[in-house]
């Protein structure tokens, strides 16, 4: 039964129209490219790209600013959702925890994760604590944001009826509460997971010495454009791996969401 569904999963429509998207996405990069036409004539073509990977993956150092990044991006977003599902949870339970930290989210929320680099780097001893503490910014906000929004967003008359049934708060936690907020949770991680790459290559371009976001711009101090598609491609694949993953996680922990 596994084998079948590997089957269908490898050979499905959806992947089949993925492959044909990515593949006409990089014929038109390539027609573009020749035919020099604007914002394309000086950015390097997919064959010289091509050209340039199998040099670039037999080099160990390219593994190691991609273990760099992901090290970063999984500690960074793990404190995230240690400290921000929590919270998000006790805000959306506790009406005075919510009214006294509610503002204070409110206010540093709409801070972009890259303004805090500058305060970062002179708050934190390291360099790593710097983008660690980046990382978990923009991770935090977001996933905090979708568990409170989903804890409100359950329907009142469960936790009455539960509650005239003569069931104890942390059953109404435990059956109630916990599963309406599981899909926002994830959700909220999936969007994380995607800001943390974005803060993390931004982080990395400014204060880091490794990592995928300091090859694409040593890459381009250097004057190797080539490289600077890649290491552009390894960041997209490294967070579309990591998001992946996340939504398959969600898909096994909460299969009453399932459509099929």
């Amino acid at each position: 039964m596994n084998v079948v569904k590997i089957k269908k999963a490898i050979f499905s429509k959806t992947l089949l129209r993925g492959f044909i998207s990515v593949a006409g996405l990089i014929l038109l990069w390539e027609v573009g490219r020749r035919l020099k036409l604007p914002g394309l004539a000086a950015v390097p073509a997919p064959s010289e790209v091509y050209q340039s990977i199998s040099a670039s993956i037999s080099q160990p150092k390219f593994w190691d600013h991609w273990i760099s990044s992901f090290s970063r991006v999984i500690s960074g977003f793990i404190a995230a959702q240690l400290v921000g599902i929590p919270l998000g949870l006790m805000m959306a339970m506790s009406r005075t925890f919510h009214a006294t930290t509610f503002p204070i989210l409110e206010i540093m929320r709409p801070i972009p994760p890259l303004a805090w680099v500058p305060a970062s780097i002179i708050f934190w001893p390291t360099t790593e604590l710097s983008i660690a503490f980046v990382i978990f910014l923009g991770a935090f906000f977001t996933v905090v944001i979708n568990v409170i929004g989903s804890a409100r967003n359950i329907d009142v008359r469960y936790i009455r009826a539960a509650h005239s049934l003569g069931s104890r708060p942390w059953d109404i936690f435990w059956r109630i509460i916990l599963p309406a907020v599981l899909p926002g949770i994830f959700i909220g991680m999936a969007v994380g997971m995607g800001i943390t790459w974005e803060v993390v290559v931004a982080a990395e371009m400014i204060a880091g010495k490794s990592g995928l976001g300091y090859l694409t711009w040593s890459s381009y101090v250097g004057g190797n454009y080539p490289q600077i598609i890649i290491g552009m491609i390894s960041i997209g694949i490294a967070g579309y791996i990591s998001s992946s993953l996340i939504r398959l996680l969600g898909h096994y922990v909460t299969p009453w969401q399932r459509t099929q």
